[in-house]
């Protein structure tokens, strides 16, 4: 992000996800480490202690046999290893589909390298493309609509002459409107037809479904802190208007046919000049990392200065609704999933015709959520369900100790969440649901990301990318690990199957990192190989036939030998947290987006900053590290779709 232009890889460990959670509600690795201690007392070996707290896959098989199996995967794995091109498991190919700067509105103008032109932007396909949802037309696994999110701006790839690297820092004066208006443009997300035909995709170009959304799309507030005084700002006094969104992460889309794209890291957008204190809720802003003054906008666009205008940042950090099939529709910001650094938005349809929403505050020390509606899901009528996302119960996950966990309700008026702790209604708990939580006495997470539920076994994985910062002290049952680089796998199970019981069930089904290392801890499956193990997971999908597909970010060549990828996880039976290596990016780039046609012969994935360098070796437009995927000497690195089929056809895996 241009943070300020530092590399996404930095800027992670050094603030973007910095912790602003200062409570002292268990963590995650307190409750791991009790747990330990409970299982040590029960059975007298701390060999065998130590496995069971970990979900160790030998330990976990037994209790796994009774569960429906899913079928393991088949594919010649792929070898790790990092270089400047992309690769797939033989007998796969993978083909770029759309890429940064491609029209996606039939009246865009061709690709111009390294100029700043919001006109043309606006028209094209956003920056570093995230979430991925695929809506078939017609039920079609080869005809559909691809949304796309576009997470955030790397402005020293996008143009020529940015500075970057170790200890400088770009001077905002230099930084110019047109620079700043091609970002805005360049966020949010897209829409694009795409047909499968002689077994290649192409994307339609005269689709009337095509659309962009940017920065300066005009949205809708609704749900509780529609409306209300924390929302109103000079130029919306309703509180119920709001222009565009920021930093869209991961998502989902809906099972009557909407796209769900979630803000994540809004707190970069935000500048202030070091006078927090001087502004409205300045203990709020601190808990949510506001301002971080990673982007100059507010050179040019006031709202996104707090001074100015204390309010604007309490209308980023939701869960945004589009309807893909209608390109003039507005997008809706539903304000009862609450507020935090969405990361994705995993549901499913509960066996009481509900909607849960599973959804993960991606920064250190945060929590995992869920939503409940309160009405139940037509999907019989689709524009039944039009609203249906305002109104329902937010609550926050508790992990303990054995292995059990509750969901504590964020409602209004129910101690604390009352006025005598500041929530004068229920608008102010989810506009704060961060400090809401606190409260309740939530477990502190290691960055929770994207959390997904399998409908075929009704198991939910939750993402935890990493927390370097966790120390010894600070190590639970949820979250074992101090200084956890490489992150690790839950998986919950809600008591009796009812995604909306008070409580659930919960394990580990891998710790992340090399196995080969005993200093790191990881706990694959023997029978993964050398290529299969990862770190730092982020994204996930469950495909149609129930198995899990693993993306990460933050795997590179000095720290793990290999880039970023996919990697296919077993997760029931023998082969339990078993992985296997089906692709992976090129240099400085992160894996993002796996998405499947339904007839899971299809799989597109999202590859985000392409080139990216570090602090020590920066990138820049005129300097990549990878030009993928044109390779063209006057063409920048450009994030991009790509579309993985296996050759002949069939189901990918199988």
């Amino acid at each position: 992000m241009q943070r300020p232009f530092k590399p996404s890889a930095v800027l992670a460990e050094e603030g973007e996800d910095e912790a602003t959670n200062l409570t002292a509600n268990p963590t995650i690795g307190d409750i791991i480490s009790e747990r330990l201690s409970r299982r040590i007392l029960l059975s007298g070996a701390l060999a065998t202690a130590a496995m069971a707290v970990t979900a160790s896959p030998r330990e976990l098989i037994a209790a796994e046999s009774s569960n429906p199996a899913t079928p393991n995967f088949n594919f010649p794995e792929l070898a790790a290893g990092a270089d400047e091109r992309h690769h797939v498991a033989e007998g796969y190919d993978a083909d770029i589909l759309i890429r940064w700067g491609d029209k996606v509105l039939k009246d865009a103008p061709d690709f111009t390298p390294g100029v700043p032109d919001p006109e043309a932007q606006q028209r094209q396909f956003g920056y570093n493309n995230d979430f991925l949802g695929y809506l078939p037309l017609d039920g079609s696994s080869e005809h559909g609509l691809l949304v796309a999110n576009h997470e955030y701006t790397d402005p020293e790839l996008m143009f020529t002459g940015v500075e970057v690297g170790a200890g400088k820092q770009a001077n905002w004066d230099q930084i110019s409107r047109q620079q700043v208006d091609a970002e805005m443009m360049a966020h949010g997300g897209s829409v694009i037809e795409v047909k499968r035909e002689g077994g290649k995709w192409t994307v339609l170009p005269d689709s009337k479904y095509a659309r962009r959304i940017t920065a300066e799309t005009d949205m809708r507030i609704s749900g509780p802190a529609a409306g209300r005084p924390k929302l109103k700002t000079s130029a919306d006094p309703s509180g119920t208007r709001v222009k565009g969104m920021l930093n869209n992460c991961a998502g989902a889309m809906t099972p009557w046919g909407t796209w769900l794209t979630c803000e994540e890291n809004f707190n970069n957008y935000f500048w202030g000049k070091g006078e927090i204190n001087k502004a409205t809720d300045a203990a709020a802003l601190k808990r949510y990392g506001i301002p971080s003054e990673n982007y100059f906008w507010a050179k040019f666009h006031e709202r996104f200065d707090i001074i100015k205008e204390p309010n604007e940042a309490n209308r980023f950090g939701w869960v945004v609704e589009i309807d893909p099939m209608d390109p003039e529709s507005t997008p809706v910001k539903r304000t009862a999933l609450g507020r935090f650094k969405h990361e994705g938005a995993g549901n499913i349809v509960n066996r009481d015709g509900r909607f849960v929403v599973y959804q993960g505050d991606d920064q250190r020390f945060d929590y995992v959520y869920r939503f409940v509606t309160k009405n139940t899901v037509d999907l019989a009528n689709p524009k039944a369900n039009k609203d249906i996302l305002d109104e329902g119960t937010l609550y926050v996950a508790r992990f303990d100790a054995d292995g059990s966990g509750a969901w504590l309700p964020l409602e209004h008026g129910t101690a604390p969440l009352d006025a005598a702790n500041g929530f004068n209604d229920q608008g102010d708990v989810v506009v704060h649901a961060r400090m809401a939580a606190d409260l309740l006495g939530a477990t502190k997470m290691d960055r929770p990301e994207d959390i997904e539920a399998n409908p075929k076994t009704g198991k939910v994985y939750v993402m935890l990318t990493n927390n370097t910062k966790r120390t010894v002290a600070e190590t639970d049952a949820a979250n074992p690990r101090a200084k956890n680089a490489f992150g690790h796998i839950l998986e919950i199970t809600p008591d009796s199957g009812d995604h909306a019981a008070p409580t659930f069930r919960w394990e580990i089904l891998v710790r992340c990192g090399d196995p080969a290392k005993g200093d790191v801890g990881a706990t694959f499956n023997p029978r993964t190989t050398k290529d299969g193990w990862f770190g730092t997971p982020d994204n996930c999908v469950v495909d149609s036939l129930g198995r899990l597909w693993i993306a990460t970010d933050g795997n590179s060549l000095d720290k793990t030998g290999r880039t970023d990828g996919i990697w296919a996880m077993e997760t029931s039976g023998e082969t339990r947290a078993t992985s296997k290596l089906f692709f992976r990016v090129p240099v400085g780039a992160e894996m993002c987006g796996p998405m499947f046609t339904p007839d899971a012969e299809t799989l597109f994935v999202a590859v985000q900053h392409p080139g990216e360098g570090d602090s020590d070796s920066p990138s820049t437009f005129e300097n990549p590290t990878t030009r993928w995927p044109d390779f063209k000497p006057d063409m920048p690195p450009r994030p991009s779709i790509v579309a993985i089929t296996r050759r002949g056809g069939g189901k990918i895996g199988v």
